[in-house]
C-alpha cells in the first residue's frame, strides 16, 4: 500500500491508470483513502524503522485492491502499478538500447550506475571500468527503492521539492502537501542536487552521514551533500558533459534560491538490483541481509551466483560450504563476508574509492589507482 499511495500522487499515473483501466473518479479516490489509512497504520508501529514485517502487507494491499476493483482489474491495476513503479512513465522512455544486464553479479563493460539495494551500495563505472563506489541511504521498508532499469539524463542544481499527499508528510511541522518548498529551503530535504531516475525515484543529497548504510527514504537513493556533490561531477564527467564541472558546480550552487537543470549529453543507465549474495573479485563472497523480505538467501541462488562465476557449491571447502549455508538463514542479522581465496577466480569489482559519507578518505585501495 505504501508504494500505491505513492503512485496515486503522481498524476501521470493516475492518468493511464484511468484511461487503460477505465477507472472512475470514485474508484481512484476509495484507492487513496485506502492506501493513506494502510500507510498511517504503518507509521503508527513504526515498521520503517525495523524490519518491515509487520503482518503482510501484500496480501492486505491485494484484499482492498479487489474490494475497491473487482477480481480482474485489481490484477491489472496491480501488474500496471509494478511496472510503472520499476520502469517509471513509459512515455518517457527513449529509443536507447540499454537493457538490464543478464546473470547474477554481471559487471557492466558500457557507461552506468549499479545500485545493489541489500549491499547499500551505488557504483559508478565507466566505460566498464569501476570509477567510484558509495555507501547510500535507501527507501524504508514500506517505501523501497524500485528494481529494474532506469535512466540519469539530467542533473538539478538547488531544486524545489513539492510534498505527496501522504501520512508521513502530514507529520511534518513546516511541509504541506501540494506547496513548493524553495531550493535551499531548510525543510528541504533534497539537499542541494537531485538527479532524477525515473518517478518517484531521485538519486539526491540532503541526508546525515548517520543515515547512510540504513534504510533512509521514500523510494530514493539518499546520499550526503558532499557525496551527491562528488556523484554529480563524475556522473557529468563520464557522460561527456562538459557544462558540470567542480568549479561549474560551485558556481550553481552559489545561489541557493536559483535552481537549474543541466541535460547530461549521454543518458545514463541506472540499474535498481536486489541482490543479496555477491562474489567480489578479491574472492570474498558477501551475503547481505535480506532487507526487503524478497526471500533472496537460498541455496538455489547460492549456487547460480558461485555457477556465474565458474564454479559450483562443492568446490568449496567443508568449511566454506557450511559458512555459507549458515548466513543463508532468514534470522540474518548482517552481512556475512567468507574468503574464497584459491577457489574463486573473478567476480564483480571491489569497492574502489569508497565513499562511505562520513567525510574521511577511504584507505588505498593497493590494486587499483583513484581516478579521481
Amino acid at each position: 500500500m505504501p508504494l500505491l499511495d505513492a503512485l496515486l500522487t503522481d498524476e501521470k499515473f493516475v492518468a493511464r491508470a484511468k484511461q487503460n483501466l477505465k477507472l472512475s473518479d470514485e474508484q481512484i479516490e476509495s484507492l487513496k483513502r485506502v492506501s493513506s489509512e494502510q500507510v498511517a497504520r504503518l507509521r503508527e508501529t513504526n515498521a520503517e524503522e525495523v524490519d518491515g514485517t509487520n503482518g503482510n502487507p501484500r496480501e492486505r494491499a491485494e484484499q482492498e485492491l479487489r474490494k475497491i476493483l473487482g477480481e480482474q482489474k485489481a490484477r491489472e491495476f496491480a501488474t500496471l502499478a509494478n511496472e510503472y513503479w520499476t520502469k517509471g512513465d513509459p512515455a518517457e522512455a527513449s529509443d536507447d538500447k540499454a537493457q538490464m544486464l543478464p546473470g547474477p553479479n554481471a559487471v557492466p563493460s558500457d557507461t552506468r550506475v549499479v545500485v545493489n539495494i541489500p549491499a547499500f551500495r551505488m557504483d559508478l563505472f565507466q566505460d566498464g571500468s569501476l570509477v567510484k563506489t558509495y555507501k547510500i541511504g535507501i527507501g524504508y521498508p514500506e517505501f523501497p527503492l524500485p528494481q529494474g532499469l532506469r535512466k540519469a539524463q539530467t542533473i538539478i542544481f538547488n531544486p524545489t521539492w513539492t510534498p505527496p499527499d501522504s501520512p508521513w508528510v502530514a507529520k511534518m511541522k513546516n511541509a504541506t502537501p501540494g506547496e513548493t518548498i524553495p531550493a535551499g529551503d531548510k525543510d528541504n530535504p533534497l539537499g542541494p542536487i537531485k538527479i532524477p531516475i525515473g518517478l518517484p525515484s531521485l538519486i539526491h543529497g540532503g541526508k546525515s552521514p548517520a543515515k547512510i548504510g540504513k534504510f533512509a527514504s521514500h523510494g530514493c537513493v539518499g546520499l550526503t551533500n558532499p557525496q551527491i556533490k562528488d556523484f554529480a561531477a563524475l556522473l557529468a564527467k563520464a557522460s561527456n558533459t562538459t557544462e558540470v564541472s567542480d568549479k561549474s558546480i560551485t558556481t550553481y550552487l552559489e545561489d541557493k534560491e536559483r535552481t537549474q537543470t543541466v541535460k547530461l549529453n549521454q543518458t545514463v543507465p541506472v540499474e535498481l538490483r536486489y541482490e543479496t549474495i555477491v562474489l567480489e573479485d578479491d574472492g570474498k563472497l558477501h551475503i547481505y541481509k535480506d532487507v526487503y523480505a524478497q526471500d533472496t538467501n537460498t541455496e538455489e541462488n547460492l549456487r547460480r551466483v558461485l555457477e556465474a562465476h565458474g564454479m559450483k557449491l562443492e568446490d568449496l571447502s567443508e568449511q566454506q560450504r557450511q559458512q555459507a549455508l549458515d548466513a543463508l538463514k532468514p534470522d540474518l542479522k548482517k552481512e556475512v563476508v567468507i574468503d574464497l581465496k584459491g577457489v574463486a577466480q573473478k567476480g564483480y569489482p571491489v569497492a574502489v574509492n569508497l565513499d562511505n559519507g562520513s567525510g574521511k578518505k577511504p584507505a588505498a585501495d593497493k590494486r587499483r589507482k583513484s581516478t579521481d
